[in-house]
């Protein structure tokens, strides 16, 4: 089978097979579409892409203003140009004309302090796009680290860190949410038009932060960790400060996402055990896992208007119908049972963007896949192909096995 899909250029397949005891055998064998994303476990289809183009909320979120925010104290382009300047002596730095370009192509203006460190120093690519000459460029790219701390673009190389550049499956994306505490020096977001990456640690990215959040710099550093689908963390007030002060790993506080009001995981092993005290206007996910007792009933979250995201695993709920009180909902994950309710009632609700067939126990493939089909064609979205063959399979007591 292997053999057959690398053929054809398919690199994976979803199949299942019904063997009787005499060896019939009916194979089940379901294509792709580009209405659904690869299933992260079998035997669910994956995401279900009822909205061309679509993507979760957080991804979709932009910055709130911050008309008020000033730079740091410790902002002080003359000083940190002087201060370049001592360490990369006979350095020449880009040009006014440059630095205009550069602010044409981001769209937004370069804050001075970022300003200063590209006239003190001109960061020349090695390899392709740099000055031709692979060993000038390199020891220019080497100094101009460690004189700056990190490892730096090149002008042409500043970049606005938004939320293209931290794709997240639907499954994943759907179940986070921004949060940013009122005493927040950098917003929760995927990314910003604000954020403009001007360098590394070898693996998470340094931004020059335009948008902070309501106790942040105006130009702050921040640290956009590449293992993380949402946030950042302050790294320095200002650009001066670090390269005075240094650029030397800064111990982070944790990170809990899964954190009331914004979201609530229910079940027997999670936050919390019951819907109830969930309940609360700014509750936008809720995730129903496994639970000891009745099945739950949603009514506690009904009406909850910014409640965008609900998955529930099989049998966790009292009534799948009440599913429709949630006037929201962009993402929705129900089993096979729970999705076939709603949809001989008629009641799948309209605003969704994505959806998934929760997958728990040994529910046939066909099943599922009949399931997501349907709800596909709801939107006239492409079908997911399927194939039956049927067949005897030889048995070992059987002649020529």
């Amino acid at each position: 089978m292997q053999r057959a899909l690398a053929q054809v250029g398919i690199r994976e397949v979803m199949f299942g097979a019904d063997v009787s005891p005499g060896g019939q055998t009916v194979l089940h064998v379901f294509g792709t579409s580009p209405a659904v994303e690869s299933a992260v476990e079998y035997p669910s289809p994956g995401t279900l892409l009822l909205v061309n183009d679509s993507v979760a909320e957080p991804w979709r979120r932009l910055p709130a203003p911050a008309p008020g925010a000033v730079p740091a104290p410790s902002a002080d382009p003359d000083l940190l140009e002087r201060t370049l300047r001592e360490r990369l002596p006979g350095a020449v730095g880009v040009t006014e004309e440059e630095i205009a370009a550069t602010e044409v192509r981001l769209g937004v203006p370069l804050p001075e302090e970022l300003k200063a460190l590209y006239r003190a120093t001109r960061v020349s690519p090695a390899g392709p796009g740099g000055s031709g000459d692979w060993e000038a460029d390199f020891a220019e790219q080497q100094a101009a680290e460690a004189a700056v701390g990190c490892e730096l673009c090149s002008l042409d190389a500043l970049f606005i860190f938004d939320a293209d550049l931290r794709p997240c499956p639907w499954e994943y994306a759907a179940a986070q949410a921004v949060v940013t505490p009122s005493d927040a020096a950098v917003q929760g977001l995927v990314g910003s038009p604000g954020w403009i990456g001007f360098g590394s640690n070898g693996g998470d990215t340094f931004a020059v932060d335009l948008t902070p959040g309501p106790c942040g710099h105006l130009g702050q550093v921040i640290l956009i960790d590449h293992e993380q689908h949402i946030g950042a963390e302050l790294y320095g007030e200002s650009l001066t400060e670090l390269v005075l002060n240094g650029f030397e790993r800064r111990d982070q506080p944790s990170r809990d996402r899964q954190r009331l009001p914004a979201t609530a995981w229910v079940g027997d092993h999670h936050q919390l055990t019951d819907l109830v005290p969930a309940a609360h206007p700014d509750l936008e996910v809720v995730r129903i896992f496994r639970r000891s007792g009745t099945p739950l009933s949603l009514a506690p979250v009904v009406g909850l208007p910014r409640l965008r995201t609900l998955t529930a695993q099989p049998g966790t709920l009292a009534d799948p119908l009440e599913v429709t009180g949630l006037s929201a909902l962009e993402y929705l994950g129900l089993g096979a049972d729970e999705w076939r309710v709603l949809l001989d009632a008629g009641a799948v609700p309209p605003t969704l963007l994505a959806a998934r067939i929760e997958v728990h126990g040994d529910e046939h493939p066909s099943v599922i896949v009949d399931v997501a089909n349907e709800i596909l064609a709801l939107r006239d979205r492409p079908l997911i192909d399927r194939t039956t063959v049927r067949g005897q399979l030889r048995l070992p007591d059987q002649p020529g096995s």
